[in-house]
C-alpha cells in the first residue's frame, strides 16, 4: 500500500493517458469533470499565495499533467457526445444550458468570446512573458554568480551561503526555461478546444440526422448545448490554468504572496486613491452620466484614500520624530579617526590576512567565475581533495579577487598577504612545452612555464595538432595557471599549518583514537611541538597523514631527546612506509649517494650552539658539493624525475636544508626510510676532488 501512494503521481498519470482509449460512464465523466475545475481552481488559488515562484517550481510538470487530463476528458466526452445522441452527463448539459439559456446563437458566442479571451489576451501574453523572463534569467546569471563571489570573498557568507545561492539561482534558471516551454502545452490546449468543439457540433449534427432520426431543429438543439456546455467545461479549467500561468511567470518582484502584494502597494498610494475618488466623483454629476453608480463609488473611493493618508500621515510624523531624534544623537560630538583607534582593540580587524589569495587581471576573470564557464575553483575543489587524501593536510580556503593594479593577463598568489608567485597568461593561446629535441620549430611567443620553469612557446590554437605532432606538451591556458597556482600552494603549504589547524587535526584524530591523544597532549607533548615536527614534515613533503603513528613516535622519541629535529627523524623513521610510497615509482627509487669520505666531511662540520646542532661546512666542500649536484640533477631532469639524494640518517636533516638554499625542489631522504622491498638505483656519487683533498691534507 505505501508503494502504491508513493508511485500514486505516476498511476495517475498512467490513468490519464488511458482515458483516451477507454470509454467512461457518463456518471464517472460527471466527477472527473468535477474534479477538473477543482484541480484548476486550487492551481491558481496556490498560484496568488506563494511569495515566490520557486515555492511553486512543480508547476510546469503540473501543466502537462491537467492538460493531460483535460485531453482525456475532452476525448472521453466527445465519445459520449457523437456516441449517445448528445448525451454527456449532468455537468456538461447543466453548463450548455446555463449560458444558452434557450437562446443557441448566445450561447455560441459567449463560448467563442470565453475561447478567444484565452487564446489572444491570458495564453498569449503568459507565452511571451514567460520567454521573456527565461532569457532574461539566464542573461542575468553570470551577474549573480559575480556577485556570489564576491560576497564569498569579502566574507559576507560562508561557502554553504554561497552553495546555496547558487543552487537557487540554477533553479530558477531551470524553472523559467522550463515555464516557456510549459506555456505552449495552455496554447495548444486552447486551440484543441476550438476544433473539439467543431468536431462535437458539425459530427454531433451529421450522425444525429443520419443515424439518430433527428430533424435538423431537434438535432442541433440538442448537439448545440452539448457542444457548449463540453466546451465552456474544458475551457473554465483551461482558463483557470492559464491565468495561474501567467501569475507566476508576472510576479517576478514579489516580496509576499499576491493579496499581501497588492493591499500593501494599494494602501501605500493614498493620494492616488483620494484623487480617482474625486475625479469620479465630479463625472458623476455630470448630467447625461449615470450619477448613483459613479457618486456612491467616487466618495467611497475619496473617503478611503482620505482615512488612509491620515493614518499614513500619522506614522510618518512619528517615523520623522525618530529620526530627528536620531540624527541629534549623530550631531553629538563624534569621536575622530585618531579618538577612534586610541583604543588598540579597533586596531586589531586591520590586521586580518588571508591564508592564501590570487588576484587576476581583469582577461582572466572568465577563467574563474562560474556564470561565464570558469572551471579554476572546480579545479581547486578537486586538487584540495585529493591533496588532503594524499597529504593529510586541508588546504585553507582561497581567496580570488580581481585587481586593477596588474596586467589584463597577469595574476598574482600571495601567502598570507605577500606575494609568492607570479605569472602572465594569454587566454586564447595554448602553452607549448619544449621538448629537448623537437622534431621541428613552431611558431609562437616565447615564454617560461610558471610552475617549473621549462622554456615554452603561447601558440595559436590552429597551431595545436602540428605542435603535438612536433613533440611539444601542449597545454591549456586554465591548466596552466591551475598548476602553477597548486604547485606555490604545495610548496607553502607548511607555512600554511597553524596552531589552530594543528588542533583541528588532533580533534580529527580523537574520534578514532583518543586515548592516543589524552596520554599523547599535553602530558609528552605539546601543539607547539607538534605544530613544528608536522611543519618539518611537510617542509620536505611528507604526508601526515598517519597522524597516529606521528604521535606515538614523538612521544617514544621525547623519551631519549629533547631536539625536535631529532623527533622529526625517528617520526620519518617511521613513517618509511609512507616515504617510500611518495618517492617510489614502480619498486625502483633512483637517486644520488654520497661518497664515505663526503660523508665523513660532513659529519666533521656538524657544529653544536645553544640553539642546537646546525652544519658548519667549509665553502671548498660546499662548492663541490652543489657543482656536482647541478650535473646530475639534469639526468634526473632528462627521465622526468623528482632529483633524490640518498644519505645516512645522522646528516640527512642538516645536510637537505644546506642544499635546500640551492635546490629547493630537490629532496633528501636516509637509508633508514626506505623499505627493503625496494630497488635502489644510483644515477650518481658525489665524491671528492683530489686536488681538493690534497688541500686539505696540506692544511
Amino acid at each position: 500500500m505505501k508503494r502504491i501512494f508513493q508511485n500514486s503521481i505516476a498511476l495517475a498519470v498512467v490513468i490519464m493517458v488511458l482515458f483516451i482509449v477507454i470509454p467512461l460512464p457518463v456518471q464517472l465523466l460527471d466527477v472527473l469533470l468535477v474534479v477538473n475545475i477543482s484541480l484548476s481552481m486550487l492551481i491558481l488559488v496556490i498560484t496568488m499565495t506563494v511569495s515566490d515562484a520557486l515555492d511553486f517550481s512543480i508547476f510546469p510538470s503540473l501543466l502537462l499533467i491537467t492538460t493531460l487530463f483535460r485531453l482525456g476528458l475532452n476525448i472521453s466526452t466527445t465519445r459520449q457526445i457523437l456516441g449517445n445522441n448528445g448525451n454527456a452527463g449532468t455537468v456538461i448539459l447543466s453548463f450548455g444550458n446555463m449560458i444558452a439559456q434557450g437562446n443557441i446563437v448566445l450561447g455560441v458566442i459567449i463560448f467563442l468570446i470565453i475561447v478567444l479571451v484565452q487564446m489572444i489576451v491570458v495564453t498569449k501574453g503568459a507565452e511571451r512573458v514567460s520567454e521573456v523572463a527565461a532569457r532574461f534569467t539566464l542573461d542575468a546569471m553570470p551577474g549573480k554568480q559575480m556577485a556570489i563571489d564576491a560576497d564569498l570573498s569579502s566574507g559576507l557568507i560562508d561557502e554553504q551561503g554561497a552553495k546555496a545561492r547558487r543552487a537557487k539561482i540554477q533553479k530558477e534558471a531551470d524553472f523559467y526555461g522550463a515555464m516557456d516551454g510549459a506555456t505552449k502545452f495552455v496554447k495548444g490546449d486552447a486551440i484543441l478546444s476550438l476544433i473539439v468543439t467543431a468536431i462535437n457540433f458539425v459530427g454531433g449534427l451529421i450522425l444525429g440526422m443520419t443515424m439518430g432520426g433527428m430533424e435538423l431543429s431537434a438535432a442541433l438543439n440538442t448537439y448545440s448545448i452539448a457542444t457548449i456546455g463540453d466546451g465552456l467545461v474544458g475551457q473554465i479549467p483551461s482558463l483557470m490554468i492559464s491565468t495561474a500561468t501567467a501569475m507566476v511567470v508576472t510576479r517576478t518582484v514579489s516580496d509576499g504572496s499576491l493579496n499581501d502584494d497588492v493591499v500593501r502597494q494599494f494602501l501605500g498610494q493614498p493620494k492616488a486613491i483620494l484623487t480617482a475618488g474625486l475625479v469620479i466623483a465630479l463625472l458623476g454629476v455630470i448630467p447625461g452620466t449615470p450619477h448613483a453608480p459613479l457618486l456612491i463609488v467616487g466618495i467611497g473611493l475619496a473617503v478611503s484614500g482620505w482615512f488612509i493618508g491620515s493614518s499614513s500621515d500619522r506614522k510618518q510624523v512619528q517615523e520623522m520624530a525618530a529620526q530627528a531624534a536620531a540624527e541629534a544623537q549623530e550631531e553629538l560630538p563624534q569621536p575622530s579617526a585618531n579618538d577612534f583607534y586610541k583604543d588598540i582593540n579597533n586596531i586589531y580587524p586591520l590586521l586580518t590576512v588571508d591564508p592564501i589569495e590570487m588576484e587576476f587581471g581583469y582577461s582572466l576573470i572568465p577563467m574563474v567565475d562560474e556564470s561565464s564557464g570558469g572551471k579554476l575553483i572546480s579545479r581547486i575543489v578537486i586538487f584540495r581533495r585529493q591533496y588532503a587524501q594524499d597529504m593529510g593536510f586541508v588546504i585553507p580556503s582561497i581567496r580570488f579577487h580581481d585587481s586593477s593594479a596588474l596586467g589584463t593577463n597577469q595574476y598574482v598568489v600571495k601567502i598570507k598577504g605577500e606575494e609568492v608567485a607570479r605569472g602572465e597568461i594569454l587566454v586564447d593561446y595554448y602553452l607549448a612545452l619544449e621538448p629537448a629535441n623537437p622534431t621541428g620549430e613552431i611558431d609562437g611567443i616565447e615564454t617560461v612555464e610558471p610552475a617549473y620553469g621549462i622554456p615554452s612557446r603561447w601558440i595559436l590554437p590552429e597551431n595545436k595538432e602540428m605542435a603535438e605532432i612536433y613533440g611539444y606538451t601542449v597545454i591549456d591556458p586554465l591548466s596552466v595557471m591551475q598548476t602553477h597556482l597548486s604547485e606555490v600552494v604545495r610548496s607553502h603549504a607548511y607555512e600554511l599549518l597553524g596552531r589552530a589547524e594543528v588542533i583541528q587535526l588532533v580533534e580529527n584524530l580523537k574520534r578514532t583514537s583518543p586515548e592516543l591523544v589524552e596520554e599523547a597532549i599535553p602530558n609528552f607533548l605539546t601543539y607547539a611541538h607538534l605544530e613544528r615536527i608536522l611543519r618539518n614534515l611537510l617542509r620536505e613533503g611528507v604526508p601526515i597523514r598517519d597522524l597516529g603513528t606521528i604521535l606515538e613516535t614523538a612521544v617514544d622519541a621525547l623519551a631519549t631527546t629533547k631536539d625536535l629535529d631529532m623527533v622529526t627523524e625517528n617520526v620519518r623513521g617511521a613513517l618509511s612506509r609512507t616515504i617510500t610510497r611518495r618517492f617510489c615509482e614502480h619498486g625502483q627509487l633512483r637517486v644520488v649517494t654520497l661518497d664515505a669520505e663526503v660523508e665523513k666531511r660532513v659529519i666533521s662540520s656538524l657544529s653544536k650552539n645553544e640553539q642546537g646542532i646546525y652544519l658548519a661546512m667549509g665553502p671548498d666542500l660546499m662548492q663541490q658539493i652543489v657543482t656536482q649536484l647541478a650535473d646530475l640533477i639534469k639526468k634526473f631532469n632528462d627521465l622526468g624525475q623528482t632529483p633524490i639524494v640518498l644519505t645516512s640518517q645522522v646528516i640527512r636533516v642538516y645536510f637537505a636544508r644546506m642544499l635546500a638554499q640551492f635546490y629547493p625542489n630537490l629532496y633528501v631522504l636516509a637509508f633508514n626510510e626506505i623499505t627493503s622491498d625496494v630497488q635502489i638505483q644510483s644515477l650518481g656519487n658525489i665524491s671528492l676532488l683530489r686536488d681538493t683533498g690534497r688541500k686539505a691534507a696540506a692544511v
